[in-house]
């Protein structure tokens, strides 16, 4: 699709070449029925040449190749308002050029703004953390817990403080839904305070993608997700659920970065040799979940009542089920898993993620 589009990009910067080189005489065109003065065949000219900046900016992967699109379509359109009767038809690339370049923008801005929650979100990180090994600590949990994270390889580890990594996504966004959308998202952890930022990115189609951002910050959650990184479907924050259902969401995925386990403000209760159930706490915001191993030791699944949209008056059971675990980093993880509600009448598994990279102490 990308090299259709700059394909396309480079013919419309051709066509008006071709009015530039009518202006000044250079190359007669019979076919082409226009008197062209030798000023708006610079102006011509000038859109074709911003025109293939345009392509040159896309092809090497500028972040800002948009812009140059845009000032081509605005030089473009004025030539073709001039010569209306002979280019108007031109007004339809033009639209869709800077529809293009309008959802570019859109993707542009979003990862900025991420970009600046992150680095605010890092500039947290308590640097007084002490980073001596922490085997001594596992023997104040509950034994499948200790043989968990004995299994994970952390006792010669430091404490992890932030985490960084990549996924792959299939989702899903209602049960009757048959065909899995791709997506790849990133994600930031910190551990003190806890904390995470988490950017998706879905094509919906080859022109028109969705984005979306999950946060928790302070405790507190919020949720975006922009069609075409512009026009916000979903926008929810100062919510209570969402608070709940993030804070339960990072401590789901604590089976990441495994020293977490041992943060002060998460609390464990041995239920039986192969589950243990964790309580955390984070700026009064309190909730929970229940941790499975198996006879070995490695987490096998996490389950908690969590609320799946605002509106709902009660929580449903969220399952996280792992599919394949192994080593990254020296720390064994699971690296493929799949997210499943449990709704009235059925069960809905709506996400499946690998993770493809991850860095700790970044």
């Amino acid at each position: 699709m990308k090299i259709f589009g700059i394909i396309f990009i480079e013919i419309h910067a051709i066509i008006h070449l071709i009015g530039f080189l009518k202006a000044f005489k250079i190359i007669e065109f019979n076919s082409l029925n226009l008197s062209i003065s030798k000023t708006y065949g610079i102006l011509w000219l000038l859109a074709a040449v911003m025109f293939t900046i345009t392509t040159f900016l896309l092809i090497f992967k500028n972040n800002y190749w948009w812009l140059f699109g845009m000032f081509a379509v605005l030089i473009s359109q004025i030539v073709i308002v001039v010569f209306w009767n002979e280019a108007k038809y031109g007004t339809i690339i033009n639209l869709i050029m800077l529809l293009v370049c309008m959802f570019a923008y859109g993707n542009f801005s979003f990862a900025n703004q991420v970009n600046t929650e992150v680095s605010q979100m890092l500039s947290k990180v308590e640097t007084n953390q002490k980073t001596s090994t922490i085997i001594n600590t596992i023997d104040n949990l509950p034994i499948p817990v200790q043989k968990w994270l004995k299994n994970c390889g952390i006792k010669n580890n430091l404490k992890i403080k932030n985490v960084y990594l990549k996924q792959e996504v299939l989702m899903k966004l209602k049960p009757q839904q048959k065909k899995w959308y791709k997506a790849i998202a990133q994600q930031y952890f910190i551990t003190q305070p806890a904390a995470f930022n988490w950017m998706v990115t879905m094509d919906l189609n080859p022109i028109i993608n969705l984005v979306g951002r999950d946060k928790l910050a302070n405790g507190k959650g919020e949720m975006l997700i922009k069609v075409g990184a512009i026009l916000p479907i979903v926008n929810e924050k100062n919510n209570s659920k969402i608070n709940q259902a993030t804070l339960q969401r990072y401590l789901a995925e604590i089976v990441w970065f495994p020293t977490s386990a041992l943060s002060s403000n998460i609390y464990w209760e041995f239920v039986n040799d192969n589950c243990a159930k964790a309580t955390i706490l984070v700026n009064e915001i309190l909730t929970s979940g229940y941790f499975y191993f198996n006879n070995e030791g490695e987490f096998i699944k996490f389950s908690a009542m969590r609320y799946k949209d605002v509106n709902d008056d009660k929580p449903k059971e969220w399952i996280v089920e792992v599919v394949e675990s192994k080593v990254l980093n020296t720390i064994k993880i699971p690296v493929k898993l799949k997210a499943t509600w449990k709704l009235d009448e059925e069960y809905f598994t709506w996400l499946q993620l690998k993770i493809t990279e991850i860095y700790y102490n970044i």
